[in-house]
């Protein structure tokens, strides 16, 4: 008596095959969307509590608040890059330098790879009056990541200290996306 023939046939290997490939096909894009909305999303948030504790203690505190890009030195850039982090310290002396004895209220690290931060190019540091007011004109920063400029967004920081998103220009986009 035959034993019976137990396994997959090469046409069954080759469909399951097929089926799967098709199936990482579309879940890897979906996924490094998602991740890339994740990390853009996460530095929303953090920049929109960094930017609400300088506002804070300006006013607790009556005294101006510098928030900047960081370098990883611990200092004030002077660029409108973002991407390397920022920092947020208390500017008792008011020479815009963050020295020993002023406080430091935050300290990011650089964010995500695939997430970008710009801000007006004009505004690479941003002061907080004892009001808590930001002095000087709005400013405006253009977040991107690896979704492309579709997907970037504006923060508009108000005088009054207040954010609120909005769309950016297509050259601001793809400034942001594309480094220039």
């Amino acid at each position: 008596m035959p034993y019976p023939v137990k396994g997959f046939t090469l046409i069954e290997a080759l469909v399951v095959m097929t089926v799967g490939t098709i199936l990482l096909a579309v879940a890897v894009p979906a996924l490094s969307h998602a991740k890339a909305a994740a990390s853009s999303g996460s530095v929303r948030a953090e920049l929109a509590a960094s930017l609400l504790d300088a506002v804070n203690h300006s006013a607790i505190a009556g005294t101006e608040v510098v928030v900047c890009p960081r370098s990883a030195s611990g200092q004030c850039t002077g660029t409108p890059v973002w991407d390397g982090g920022w920092m947020v310290y208390a500017d008792i002396n008011g020479d815009r330098v963050h020295d020993p004895n002023e406080t430091l209220l935050v300290q990011t690290g650089p964010i995500d790879a695939s997430v970008h931060l710009r801000s007006t190019s004009g505004r690479t540091r941003l002061i907080f009056q004892p009001n808590g007011g930001n002095a000087g004109s709005n400013v405006t920063f253009t977040l991107c990541d690896s979704r492309g400029t579709g997907h970037a967004v504006t923060l508009v920081l108000s005088n009054a200290g207040q954010l609120r998103s909005g769309s950016p220009t297509p050259e601001a986009a793809r400034a942001c996306v594309y480094g220039s």
